[in-house]
Protein backbone atom coordinates (compact mmCIF):
# COMPACT_ATOMS: atom_id res chain seq x y z
CA UNK A 1 0.00 0.00 0.00
CA UNK A 2 1.00 3.39 -0.98
CA UNK A 3 1.97 6.12 1.75
CA UNK A 4 0.36 9.12 1.34
CA UNK A 5 3.09 12.23 0.94
CA UNK A 6 1.86 16.17 1.39
CA UNK A 7 4.31 18.53 -0.04
CA UNK A 8 5.57 20.89 0.81
CA UNK A 9 7.24 17.81 3.07
CA UNK A 10 9.00 18.84 6.79
CA UNK A 11 11.67 17.45 7.80
CA UNK A 12 10.19 15.26 10.28
CA UNK A 13 7.71 13.51 7.39
CA UNK A 14 10.55 12.87 5.50
CA UNK A 15 12.73 11.48 8.41
CA UNK A 16 9.97 9.13 8.54
CA UNK A 17 9.94 7.69 4.90
CA UNK A 18 12.14 4.43 4.39
CA UNK A 19 14.30 3.50 1.25
CA UNK A 20 11.34 1.36 -0.45
CA UNK A 21 8.60 3.13 0.91
CA UNK A 22 5.76 3.34 -2.11
CA UNK A 23 4.49 7.26 -1.87
CA UNK A 24 1.44 9.05 -4.03
CA UNK A 25 2.68 12.95 -3.83
CA UNK A 26 0.37 15.49 -3.46
CA UNK A 27 0.44 19.31 -3.40
CA UNK A 28 2.64 21.51 -4.72
CA UNK A 29 6.46 20.76 -6.30
CA UNK A 30 8.66 22.24 -8.22
CA UNK A 31 10.63 21.66 -12.01
CA UNK A 32 13.87 22.20 -11.96
CA UNK A 33 16.79 21.17 -14.29
CA UNK A 34 20.65 21.74 -14.23
CA UNK A 35 20.70 25.04 -15.47
CA UNK A 36 18.31 26.28 -13.44
CA UNK A 37 20.07 24.46 -10.09
CA UNK A 38 22.84 26.07 -11.09
CA UNK A 39 21.62 29.59 -11.21
CA UNK A 40 19.72 28.83 -7.47
CA UNK A 41 23.28 28.37 -6.20
CA UNK A 42 24.35 31.33 -7.54
CA UNK A 43 21.55 33.10 -5.87
CA UNK A 44 22.24 31.49 -2.61
CA UNK A 45 26.24 32.39 -2.74
CA UNK A 46 25.17 35.92 -3.03
CA UNK A 47 22.70 35.95 -0.38
CA UNK A 48 19.88 36.77 -2.45
CA UNK A 49 16.38 35.94 -2.43
CA UNK A 50 15.12 32.39 -4.45
CA UNK A 51 12.85 32.79 -6.70
CA UNK A 52 10.59 29.56 -4.51
CA UNK A 53 9.91 28.98 -0.86
CA UNK A 54 12.84 26.52 -0.68
CA UNK A 55 12.17 25.15 2.35
CA UNK A 56 10.54 22.20 2.48
CA UNK A 57 9.94 22.37 -1.52
CA UNK A 58 10.12 19.08 -3.54
CA UNK A 59 11.89 19.50 -6.52
CA UNK A 60 11.20 17.26 -9.86
CA UNK A 61 14.00 16.88 -12.34
CA UNK A 62 12.16 17.31 -14.86
CA UNK A 63 12.02 19.03 -18.58
CA UNK A 64 8.21 18.79 -19.75
CA UNK A 65 7.08 18.74 -22.86
CA UNK A 66 4.50 21.91 -24.13
CA UNK A 67 1.02 20.98 -23.04
CA UNK A 68 -1.66 19.90 -25.40
CA UNK A 69 -5.63 21.62 -25.49
CA UNK A 70 -6.70 20.79 -21.97
CA UNK A 71 -3.58 19.55 -20.31
CA UNK A 72 -1.84 21.34 -17.57
CA UNK A 73 1.40 20.23 -19.20
CA UNK A 74 2.73 18.36 -21.62
CA UNK A 75 4.47 15.00 -21.02
CA UNK A 76 6.77 15.10 -17.82
CA UNK A 77 9.11 12.21 -17.23
CA UNK A 78 12.17 12.38 -14.76
CA UNK A 79 15.60 13.56 -15.53
CA UNK A 80 18.50 11.97 -14.93
CA UNK A 81 19.25 12.89 -11.35
CA UNK A 82 23.53 13.18 -10.98
CA UNK A 83 22.96 16.02 -13.31
CA UNK A 84 22.00 18.16 -10.47
CA UNK A 85 24.48 16.60 -8.14
CA UNK A 86 26.87 19.43 -8.03
CA UNK A 87 23.97 21.59 -6.76
CA UNK A 88 21.58 19.19 -4.86
CA UNK A 89 23.90 19.90 -1.16
CA UNK A 90 23.89 23.71 -1.20
CA UNK A 91 19.79 23.70 -1.85
CA UNK A 92 19.23 21.12 0.54
CA UNK A 93 21.14 22.88 3.33
CA UNK A 94 18.69 25.73 2.40
CA UNK A 95 15.69 23.77 3.63
CA UNK A 96 15.02 21.80 0.45
CA UNK A 97 13.67 17.89 1.85
CA UNK A 98 13.12 16.08 -1.53
CA UNK A 99 13.99 15.44 -4.76
CA UNK A 100 12.34 13.34 -7.48
CA UNK A 101 14.43 11.80 -10.42
CA UNK A 102 15.88 9.25 -11.71
CA UNK A 103 18.97 7.01 -11.35
CA UNK A 104 22.08 7.05 -8.69
CA UNK A 105 23.09 10.18 -6.31
CA UNK A 106 26.54 10.65 -5.20
CA UNK A 107 28.04 10.68 -1.75
CA UNK A 108 28.30 14.26 -1.21
CA UNK A 109 23.85 14.67 -2.00
CA UNK A 110 23.83 11.61 0.21
CA UNK A 111 25.64 12.86 2.79
CA UNK A 112 23.80 16.42 2.97
CA UNK A 113 20.21 14.34 2.83
CA UNK A 114 21.37 12.57 6.40
CA UNK A 115 22.51 15.80 7.78
CA UNK A 116 19.83 17.99 7.48
CA UNK A 117 16.75 15.08 6.63
CA UNK A 118 15.70 14.66 3.01
CA UNK A 119 15.22 11.93 0.82
CA UNK A 120 15.46 11.07 -2.60
CA UNK A 121 12.32 10.06 -4.74
CA UNK A 122 12.73 7.93 -8.13
CA UNK A 123 9.87 8.00 -10.63
CA UNK A 124 9.56 5.72 -13.82
CA UNK A 125 11.42 7.14 -16.82
CA UNK A 126 10.05 6.27 -19.85
CA UNK A 127 6.42 6.97 -18.11
CA UNK A 128 6.00 10.74 -18.47
CA UNK A 129 2.43 11.04 -20.57
CA UNK A 130 1.65 9.35 -17.49
CA UNK A 131 3.16 10.97 -14.94
CA UNK A 132 1.55 14.02 -16.75
CA UNK A 133 -1.95 13.06 -15.56
CA UNK A 134 -1.04 13.63 -11.93
CA UNK A 135 -0.25 16.89 -12.33
CA UNK A 136 -3.28 19.43 -12.11
CA UNK A 137 -1.92 22.64 -12.40
CA UNK A 138 1.54 24.11 -13.72
CA UNK A 139 2.89 27.42 -14.21
CA UNK A 140 6.43 29.57 -15.27
CA UNK A 141 7.25 30.84 -11.78
CA UNK A 142 11.16 31.45 -12.80
CA UNK A 143 14.15 31.64 -15.66
CA UNK A 144 11.14 31.41 -18.53
CA UNK A 145 14.29 32.00 -20.80
CA UNK A 146 15.32 28.62 -19.92
CA UNK A 147 12.33 27.13 -21.98
CA UNK A 148 11.46 23.62 -20.65
CA UNK A 149 13.98 24.04 -18.07
CA UNK A 150 12.10 27.00 -16.90
CA UNK A 151 11.54 26.74 -13.06
CA UNK A 152 7.66 25.62 -12.85
CA UNK A 153 4.99 25.51 -9.55
CA UNK A 154 2.95 22.26 -9.70
CA UNK A 155 -0.16 21.04 -8.41
CA UNK A 156 -0.11 17.40 -7.89
CA UNK A 157 -2.50 14.33 -7.38
CA UNK A 158 -1.16 11.18 -6.44
CA UNK A 159 2.07 11.09 -7.93
CA UNK A 160 3.42 7.99 -7.46
CA UNK A 161 6.84 8.13 -6.51
CA UNK A 162 9.37 5.32 -4.63
CA UNK A 163 11.93 6.51 -2.05
CA UNK A 164 15.18 5.35 -3.51
CA UNK A 165 17.38 7.15 -0.90
CA UNK A 166 16.45 7.77 3.22
CA UNK A 167 17.13 10.88 5.65
CA UNK A 168 18.95 7.88 7.12
CA UNK A 169 20.95 7.16 4.20
CA UNK A 170 19.44 3.90 3.08
CA UNK A 171 20.00 3.53 -0.47
CA UNK A 172 17.33 1.19 -2.53
CA UNK A 173 19.40 0.22 -5.75
CA UNK A 174 21.85 -1.42 -2.92
CA UNK A 175 19.84 -2.92 -0.84
CA UNK A 176 17.26 -4.19 -3.25
CA UNK A 177 20.75 -5.59 -5.31
CA UNK A 178 21.93 -7.58 -2.38
CA UNK A 179 18.24 -9.14 -1.11
CA UNK A 180 17.96 -9.90 -5.06
CA UNK A 181 21.37 -11.72 -4.97
CA UNK A 182 20.28 -13.16 -1.95
CA UNK A 183 17.00 -14.80 -3.01
CA UNK A 184 19.04 -16.05 -5.72
CA UNK A 185 21.10 -18.62 -2.89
Amino acid sequence: MAIKVTAPLSREEARKLRSGDSCLISGVIYTARDAAHKRLCELVAQGKELPLDIKDAVIYFVGPTPAKEGQAIGSAGPTTSYRMDAYSPTLIAQGQTGMIGKGKRGPEVVAAMKEHGAVYFGAIGGCGALLSKCIKKAEVIAYEDLGAEAIRRLEVEDFPAVVIIDSQGNNLYETGRTAYLESLQ
